[in-house]
């Protein structure tokens, strides 16, 4: 399938910086002084750090997207130099893509000759074997390739540990744990190559069902990736039909819960979740449910 991802003429890029903060993937990082993509697994090609750059530098271009290939991408990122490597590889620690971060320095110890600095100095940063809090002090302990300055915080992909407890009874339980495990959860934000969503039981809720249902955590929400929308006010919601195809086929999520209310423009997921899998290589089992206004579950069905 094609996909869209930015790419940055170095010629024209003088390091101001202005399409940094910009970049809510936080895929963008200033590297001997050159704007540099940094990870192609959390470039979502929404190109919102295009109209921040005053040199023009950066344009969006349309290629074939293969499911991500950290060993190509670590070429590209070896070609550049030990310090994007670097701040490579500490992007994908801070989202606990550990078996990425292994695969690459698998490559690099492989393949030496295409190196112009020693896989030993990349591994005295990052090591692949360790904790991740083991793996952090290293990396805070080793010096810095140049200050992160990457996206916004608060679009940063995590992936949320939770304590399992066991079920209590409703009239028992004066409250709910909450049983999110990644972020960010909105469509537009989301990226379909994260980690946790490989494998997964993806909801893909209104925006409104979580308000409506005291139990939606407890019941629709507990071990499943979330994807959060609203077919009536979300804006170029062609990404998110292009975000289901890449979910289902290269992802290969397991089954699709469209939660949506009852009013009719909810409907509208449901749609698109059909015209994906029309779109998609796979097929996979979907369930819609439609929840009333007044918390009411109406109908559920596999369809």
């Amino acid at each position: 399938m094609k996909r869209e991802i930015i790419h940055i003429d170095e010629e024209l890029c003088d390091g101001c910086g202005e399409c940094i903060p910009n970049c809510h993937e936080g895929a963008l990082q200033l590297i001997d002084g050159k704007a540099r993509l940094i990870s192609d697994l959390m470039c979502d090609g929404l190109g919102a750090c295009i109209g921040h750059c005053p040199q023009g530098a950066i344009t969006m271009e349309t290629r074939e997207a293969e499911p991500y290939n950290e060993t190509l991408v670590i070429q590209q990122m070896a070609a550049k130099g030990k310090n994007t490597v670097i701040a490579h590889l500490r992007h994908l620690l801070d989202h606990d893509e550990f078996d990425l971060i292994k695969e690459g320095v698998t490559w690099m110890k492989h393949h030496p000759d295409a190196l112009d600095f020693k896989v030993e100095e990349i591994i005295s940063v990052i090591h692949p074997e360790k904790t991740r809090k083991e793996a952090i002090s290293i990396a805070a302990m080793a010096p810095a390739a140049q200050p992160a300055t990457g996206g916004c915080p608060g679009s940063m992909t995590r992936e949320i540990k939770r304590e399992e407890f066991p079920v209590q009874s409703e009239p028992a339980r004066m409250d709910q744990s909450s049983q999110l495990k990644q972020w960010p959860v909105q469509f537009h934000l989301v990226n379909p190559a994260a980690g946790y969503f490989h494998g997964a039981d993806l909801l893909l809720a209104a925006d409104c069902s979580a308000y409506t249902l005291g139990n939606f955590h407890s019941t629709y929400l507990k071990g499943k990736s979330l994807v959060i929308a609203c077919p009536k006010l979300d804006s170029n919601q062609e990404i998110y039909l292009q975000k289901l195809v890449r979910l289902i086929d290269e992802s290969r999520i397991n089954t699709i819960h469209v939660l949506v209310m009852e009013v009719p423009c909810c409907g509208g997921l449901l749609r698109l979740v059909q015209q994906a899998l029309q779109m998609a290589e796979r097929k996979v089992p979907v369930k819609a449910t439609v929840v009333s206004i007044g918390g009411e579950v109406l109908s559920e069905d596999w369809i």
